[in-house]
């Protein structure tokens, strides 16, 4: 348990210093071999192949991820999550205490989030390593009983069980990377041989394929069809090295008393293998899993920039807790509508699109029309009905619906208009500068995503983890426009061309995104989690004579 507390640990913390830099990385590379680096890249960093499987099918369910572009990165995701197991199966006891000196002092004692998700990040490695030696440590009374050898003789006898014992295990766990350092260990102390080993990590291997293939039952087709010719590429390579390794381990090619490391190496080579032999098919298996995994037929939709139909039911009204929960989707509806106003605004400015500008700044009604009918609700609550708690869910609703008008306003009246100057100008920001507005934009959108968790869930560490965020967009906002003075003192002529639109777009972004954060404070404050006031409540006499 501690290995795959440890695992998560570490993946949580890349998620949440670069989570929203995940589409941008993994849609930028066209070739087949830049694609299978990026994933190779992203599982060494995420430490799971799953995730990066998961990433790929989202991406590929959004419409910015082809299928051929989305497989190659899974099978290079397999290989970085081989290339994880290489690392860590060297002895590197000695870099636990400095692991968690330098992780825990930087989770412990800094606020800024990339710092703290680095010590996360390295107290989790820390945590691997000491559930490993925890392993080793455990398994050497279970080595000397009469049980262990017994079932070992077993899995050598029969490779198929040891095959589907494998798969299962890697399943159950959930985590290719631990299930499999966990028969490395067992071989390295000799619990286990090194053929039974062979056939467990070969099933393993098929074990992790399905794991995306369970976590995407839910999506749609597309995003469904990249694990599932993961699973039959993975799947019928590690059949084949099964039945190939066993006769050449029968016939006397490969040994039996390989170690631990021969383990792991076998791991690496099959998974560097596959990915060879299977980059030049990536693209030709589209058109058979198209045909085994047919899109769904088409349903007439309606028109997106269509004025919504609201979820304000007047007959809920006369009951409190319909009346919240008609509130709430009428809300969730209301960002959703933001969030489309805000996705393709990186576009807007690099285009300047009029057809596509008026659409968002059209929606901008849609969003005013949201929060007049949230307000005449609310007013028309019989007060002699409602309680004190859906009175005051009620009047928190409104309040953040109000904000979410406002941040729809800084989308159209603002940030569009700053799209269309740029267009009729013909000026460009600096690569510099483009990417730090990059940067912030996939931030704020994956707060959007988080403030509509918090909607539907009201989790406390939701909330606060949002509530971090909105401090951290500030510290980006001040750091880039830092970085721009810095770029005008050098005289880069882009920045003084665009200083203006520059400094405005950073003011309207942190400014968005306070509205949108804002769903946090009532739960925060509900709970004890903020404080009253950020001034120091008692200065020194000196500096209050001073003030005097």
């Amino acid at each position: 348990m501690l290995l795959l507390f440890a695992v998560r640990m570490v993946r949580t913390g890349i998620e949440r210093s670069y989570g929203a830099s995940f589409q941008r990385v993994l849609t930028r590379n066209n070739s087949m071999m830049g694609s299978s680096l990026t994933g190779l890249v992203l599982a060494v960093v995420l430490q799971s192949s799953a995730a990066v499987a998961l990433l790929a099918s989202g991406f590929a369910a959004g419409g910015y991820l082809a299928f051929s572009a989305g497989l190659a990165i899974v099978l290079g995701g397999d290989l970085g999550s081989a290339l994880v197991i290489q690392i860590l199966s060297f002895r590197l006891d000695w870099l636990v205490p400095l692991l968690l000196a330098v992780g825990g002092w930087l989770f412990v004692k800094t606020e800024r989030k990339k710092p703290r998700q680095i010590g996360r990040i390295l107290m989790g490695v820390a945590f691997i390593l000491i559930s490993l030696r925890f392993l080793r440590e455990a398994m050497d009374p279970i080595r000397d009983s009469a049980f262990l050898p017994a079932i070992a003789d077993y899995l050598v006898r029969d490779y198929v069980t040891a095959f589907l014992v494998g798969g299962a295990l890697a399943f159950v766990m959930h985590s290719s990377v631990a299930a499999i350092l966990m028969c490395v260990t067992l071989v390295q102390i000799g619990a286990l041989p090194f053929s039974a080993g062979l056939s467990l990590v070969l099933g393993a291997n098929l074990g992790s394929a399905l794991i995306p293939v369970w976590l995407t039952r839910g999506m749609e087709t597309r995003a469904r069809r990249i694990p599932f010719a993961n699973l039959a590429l993975r799947g019928v390579w590690a059949v084949l090295c099964l039945f190939a390794a066993n006769l050449s381990l029968r016939a006397g090619v490969l040994s039996a008393d390989y170690q631990g490391q021969m383990l792991v190496n076998a791991h690496l080579a099959f998974n560097a293998s596959l990915l060879i032999l299977s980059l030049p098919f990536c693209g030709m298996l589209q058109a058979p899993f198209e045909r085994l995994l047919p899109d769904a037929k088409p349903v007439a939709k309606a028109d997106p920039l269509a004025r919504p139909v609201s979820a304000l039911d007047p007959a809920m009204a006369e009951t409190p807790a319909l009346a919240v929960s008609a509130l709430k989707r009428e809300l969730l509806r209301m960002a959703d509508l933001v969030q489309m106003m805000f996705s393709p605004l990186l576009d807007l400015y690099r285009s300047g699109d009029d057809k596509q500008i008026k659409a968002v700044q059209a929606l901008d009604q849609d969003v005013n029309h949201c929060l007049s009918g949230i307000r005449a609700y609310v007013a028309a609550l019989p007060p002699e009905k409602m309680d004190s708690k859906s009175a005051d869910i009620a009047r928190d609703v409104l309040e953040y619906a109000v904000r979410l008008e406002t941040a729809g306003d800084v989308v159209a009246k603002r940030l569009t208009v700053l799209a269309v100057e740029l267009r009729e100008t013909g000026k460009q920001f600096s690569p510099e500068g483009w990417s730090e507005v990059q940067e912030m934009h996939e931030k704020i959108l994956a707060n959007l995503k988080l403030a509509t968790n918090v909607i539907i869930s009201e989790d406390l560490e939701s909330a606060r983890l949002l509530n971090l965020e909105k401090t951290e967009i500030k510290r980006a906002e001040r750091d880039s426009r830092k970085r721009h003075f810095r770029r005008l003192q050098n005289g880069m002529v882009d920045s003084f061309e665009t200083s203006d639109v520059h400094l405005e777009t950073l003011r309207a972004l942190r400014e968005f995104n306070s509205h949108i954060a804002a769903i946090s404070t009532p739960i925060l404050y509900a709970n004890g989690q903020l404080l009253e006031t950020r001034l120091i409540e008692d200065l020194p006499q000196r500096e209050r004579e001073a003030e005097a």
